[in-house]
């Protein structure tokens, strides 16, 4: 099988190799050169580098008009290229997921249509050039979200008091040219710990799940630079009921899934989900808590369509397991000079794992959560959920970036 992977996510993120035969498999890793790079030098693979001016699709598009191939597979692991997969399958008559299968669950708009559509709960919401042209129309009165509709990591996502205080800060961005209308949306605030889903699916049959809930918000490590974690819960039939409903409205029928909810007491109210795996230390505690590595088993749906449930571990899923990350891209250009309030959590015995940048690293200018880029990062572990949430919620308030002699909040 001819198989080009449009390479954007570090590789040691993926580690294709435990999804994909490099062996029996022809792979070509097409992506910008900071992407290549991360290609383990023994690996079997051809490797072409994009310039990155253009998105990957016109690129890959110019690339194989200029070097015409044939592919039997064109996979996309990237939140941001899922997208530009489907359209160069489309354009190159390649099977997988389809332009309107692929949008569907990267427009936050047209997801939480489908998802009230089956009579789950969404926020109230419309699209940006609606409110824009008719704010009197909108149907709360408290707190609104600014979001973009197919954003990630929570970037350019904004909280204001009233409707009306986020009307006035969209039409100021929009008639300064800082916001398209068509690429935003706005939608009712709703106070409650958010969760996230993780899980499998093939052929519309949910293979494995396990529900978590953030310490911390996605948006405040973003916007403020304030740290973040999420702890591992056990997960009952009602939840997994609700994740399958979801999953169908959205039409996800194959390969890994990240789903996120508020939760409004006990009843989840649906917030967005992708058709990918979760960013963070969420791959590597799944993989802890059930044996199963998620790309990996993604990877072989996508490529060979068997049935991948023989294969999966049959050990009994012990979740509980939390991760935690430390932005450092709020203080760049600074670098990293160590961490004040940190010794009692470095060796505790919680701790399984622990990335702590070296002395006077860059601090990263982009917003990542991944072990080696982050100034902070780790796993940890108790022998209860509550326990867990308990460790991360003291790290987060007692661990702080040094500057000086002045921890940085």
């Amino acid at each position: 099988m001819n198989i080009l992977i449009l390479h954007r996510v570090p590789y040691a993120r993926i580690e294709y190799h435990r999804g994909i035969d490099h062996n029996l498999h022809q792979v070509t890793y097409f992506g910008k050169q900071a992407a290549i790079d991360s290609l383990p030098p023994t690996l079997r693979c051809r490797a072409v580098v994009r310039a990155g001016a253009a998105s990957a699709f016109e690129e890959a598009s110019a690339w194989l008009r200029q070097c015409p191939q044939r592919f039997d597979r064109i996979i996309s692991l990237s939140e941001y290229e899922l997208l530009d997969a489907a359209q160069l399958r489309e354009a190159f008559a390649v099977a997988g997921p389809c332009v309107r299968e692929v949008t569907l669950v990267r427009h936050k708009v047209h997801m939480k249509e489908a998802v009230a559509r089956q009579g789950l709960r969404v926020p109230r919401f419309m699209p940006m050039v609606t409110f824009i042209d008719r704010p009197q129309s909108i149907p709360w009165a408290g707190r609104t979200v600014i979001k973009p509709h197919s954003g990630a990591s929570s970037v350019d996502v904004e909280i204001h008091p009233t409707p009306l205080a986020a009307w006035e800060r969209a039409a100021l961005q929009m008639a300064s040219g800082g916001w398209a209308v068509n690429d935003f949306q706005v939608e009712e605030y709703i106070d409650g710990p958010v969760r996230h889903f993780d899980g499998l699916v093939q052929d519309g049959q949910l293979l494995a799940l396990i529900a978590s809930e953030y310490v911390g918000t996605c948006l405040a490590y973003m916007a403020q630079g304030a740290p973040l974690g999420s702890v591992q819960l056990d997960t009952d039939a009602r939840q997994r009921q609700w994740v399958e409903r979801v999953l169908s409205a959205v039409e996800i029928t194959q390969g890994a899934f990240h789903l996120e909810a508020i939760m409004d007491g006990h009843e989840p109210v649906f917030l967005e989900v992708g058709n990918r795996v979760g960013g963070a230390d969420v791959v590597t505690t799944f993989e802890m808590a059930t044996g199963i590595h998620l790309p990996s088993f993604e990877l072989r749906i996508l490529t060979d369509g068997q049935p991948v449930q023989p294969w999966l571990p049959k050990q009994a899923v012990t979740p509980g397991f939390g991760w935690f990350a430390f932005a450092g891209h709020t203080l760049h250009p600074a670098t990293f000079n160590g961490l004040v309030g940190a010794e009692p959590f470095r060796s505790s015995e919680a701790i399984v794992q622990w990335h702590e940048l070296p002395y006077g690293s860059a601090l990263p200018a982009h917003v990542t959560y991944s072990a080696h880029e982050a100034p902070l990062t780790g796993i940890v572990r108790h022998s209860d959920a509550a326990k867990t949430r308990a460790w991360l919620q003291q790290l987060l308030a007692t661990v702080g970036l040094a500057k000086g002699n002045a921890a940085v909040a």
